[in-house]
């Protein structure tokens, strides 16, 4: 049965992906998709009530798996060099190079290859990451099978590059699946390429120039990631003789002779998860379809990069550079939220806070207690299902009125009710207690309540993404009244696939307990007493079913009393002036009669928290604590 599951899991994508490029009937292609959604989530689900196991498979006609992944590394390593020349990227050859040539003499000259190291471990925090990745991730690209259709009619396409689209889509899956199952940390490494270059490919897919110029950036700076890790690898080997993820993470006890090697292993987790000052690579990903934003935010891409950083934790607990990683992250967390203020666009938006909550979750890693890592997997979860719904109904609005600014979605309610509607659910998850994303936010405050530095970034943080959340939400609830508003059009998987998202998002928050109860409480050990729905640790309690009642009797009173003021007559805005009289016109009579149109917009705050005033100088601070974090390393 296990080797099945595994099979399903990282397998199936490769086959799928295959069948994707090379059966070019879009509705074979679209069976194929769905089919394997619906079986990586069955899997996923199979290995999460199995439980923890390690597994190593057999061979391949007398091929061991180790030198078939070891050959396929190599490949795709060579196709990454392929690209570097192509797109005359310097750094690109040199990183890609500085991966080649010390992995090929670790191979051939340092690795004892009669040593077995088992191919698979998991425990409750791979099988959750499997998990999210194979629902959020097989729902995304079910989203996608009618959103690129629109999407190439809006470029005016002569040829469809749909099979090429899916293909990488969908193996990324199968990679992400591979990278937190694998216990031989090889195998990791490959995962963690195969990664970077789907990212690169999907990011470019559009072949714009601007796609292209930001797919190069993408492969780049996940190219120094490899790098690093490459030498993290082989210096981990050289101290402790193994390739054994959990050997090498029990081997923290040796102190400052693995500290360099995992910290090395760590800023390639930085690199990946777009920790400041890496974040223009995925910045610049929101130029590709916004399937590939949804994926790379949410239940792939970055993920690799937390869940790096995550699963190495016990290996640096109590040193120096678990203090280090705690202060990035958390500097990250500030500095992102605060830039984040400054945006209209609601895909930046996305991308800031993704980034930023990223920095919450390593933050967390670093923070290295039994709390704080109980808060980073509760913030995996959740943030995935929220920002994967958030990304999603962006790209809807932005196909029904032309724009993703949230100044132009001001009375959306009028034009795409239901998108409305499952858009404000998605805000106010990441808004609003008791929603899951929030309680992560409270252990992790509370987790960090012994670090002044820490705890002052992270409540500054909190505090601040306030601000553009509860924005967009006062955006999307601002409309006239009307009696009757006509639903908008959607495919059926579109409604389908935003409807889940809600769902999951709301239904994940409601058995927030049970979650924590079953699968985290085993792991990390029992570290918030829950009673009666409510969290409590010395420091507080967050109540999540009393909460949840209080947000139902507003949510029915609200409801009530709107639909009573329904009945009401509306009146037109006075202004400066004379109103026109005009029906459905918002303007007044000015200077030399004059018609003045009303407008009215948020303040962003650009002079304070604006993108050009602050990136730079936060770029330098971000690497000034990475230099001092791997200073402590060595």
């Amino acid at each position: 049965m296990l080797p099945m599951m595994l099979v399903i899991a990282i397998l199936l994508p490769l086959v799928a992906a295959i069948g994707c490029y090379f059966l070019r009937v879009s509705s074979i292609r679209s069976l194929i998709v769905l089919a394997t959604g619906v079986c990586l989530a069955a899997a996923s689900f199979a290995l999460l009530g199995q439980g923890s196991f390690t597994y190593s498979p057999g061979t391949v006609v007398g091929i061991s798996w180790d030198s078939l992944v070891t050959l396929a590394d190599f490949a795709l390593l060579f196709v990454m060099l392929y690209f570097a020349f192509k797109l005359k990227n310097q750094l690109i050859k040199v990183f890609v190079l500085l991966q080649i040539i010390p992995l090929a003499v670790f191979e051939l000259f340092i690795l004892d290859h009669a040593v077995e190291t088992p191919a698979f471990f998991a425990d409750s925090l791979s099988l959750i990451m499997v998990a999210v990745i194979s629902v959020i991730g097989s729902l995304i690209c079910f989203f996608a099978i009618p959103y690129m259709k629109e999407h190439e009619e809006h470029l005016h396409l002569v040829k469809s590059r749909q099979p090429q689209f899916f293909f990488f889509l969908v193996l990324f899956l199968g990679a992400m699946n591979g990278l937190v199952l694998s216990n031989n940390i090889l195998w990791l490494y490959f995962f963690f390429e195969v990664t970077t270059f789907c990212s690169f490919m999907l990011i470019g897919h559009d072949q714009t120039a601007i796609a292209v110029k930001n797919a190069t950036r993408a492969l780049w700076m996940n190219a120094l990631g490899g790098m690093v890790f490459v030498f993290g690898i082989i210096w981990a080997y050289a101290e402790t003789g193994s390739l054994d993820l959990q050997v090498i993470i029990q081997s923290g006890s040796m102190g400052g002779a693995m500290l360099a090697p995992l910290g090395l292993i760590v800023l390639a987790g930085f690199t990946k998860a777009a920790q400041v000052p890496f974040q223009s690579w995925l910045l610049g990903a929101m130029v590709a379809p916004t399937p590939v934003s949804a994926l790379l935010h949410s239940a792939t891409m970055v993920k690799a990069g937390v869940y790096i950083v995550l699963r190495l934790s016990p290996a640096y607990a109590g040193t120096f550079l678990s203090q280090g990683i705690a202060l990035c992250g958390a500097f990250t967390f500030l500095a992102c939220a605060a830039i984040a203020v400054s945006q209209s666009n609601g895909k930046k938006i996305l991308a800031y806070s993704t980034i930023s909550n990223l920095g919450l979750i390593i933050c967390c890693a670093g923070l290295n207690t039994s709390w704080s890592i109980t808060a980073a997997i509760i913030l995996i979860i959740f943030h995935a299902a929220s920002k994967a719904l958030l990304f999603l109904c962006v790209g809807t609005i932005e196909h029904g009125i032309g724009s993703r600014d949230l100044e132009d979605m001001h009375g959306l309610y009028l034009k795409m009710p239901r998108t409305a509607i499952i858009t404000i659910v998605g805000v106010l998850t990441m808004l609003l207690p008791p929603f899951g994303v929030l309680l992560g936010k409270w252990m992790a405050i509370e987790s960090a309540s012994g670090d002044m530095f820490v705890i002052t970034m992270l409540a500054l943080g909190s505090a601040v993404s306030l601000v553009f959340w509860a924005r967009w939400a006062g955006i999307l609830l601002t409309a006239p009244l009307r009696d009757k508003v006509v639903p908008e059009s959607q495919s059926v998987l579109t409604r389908f696939t935003l409807t889940a998202l809600a769902c999951i998002a709301v239904g994940l928050s409601l058995f927030s307990p049970v979650i924590y109860s079953k699968l985290l409480e085993p792991l990390i050990g029992k570290t918030f007493e829950i009673t009666a729905g409510v969290f409590s640790s010395p420091m507080g309690v967050f109540a999540v079913y009393p909460l949840f009642i209080v947000l139902a009797a507003a949510f029915i009173y609200s409801w009530i009393e709107t639909k009573k003021a329904a009945s009401n007559k509306s009146s037109q805005t006075y202004m400066c002036g004379a109103n026109v009289p005009e029906t459905g016109v918002q303007s007044f009579i000015g200077p030399m009669n004059g018609h003045v149109e009303l407008k009215a917009s948020n303040y962003y705050m650009k002079e304070f928290f604006g993108e050009e005033k602050l990136t730079l100088w936060v770029n330098f601070a971000a690497l000034a604590l990475i230099v001092l974090m791997l200073g402590g390393a060595l």
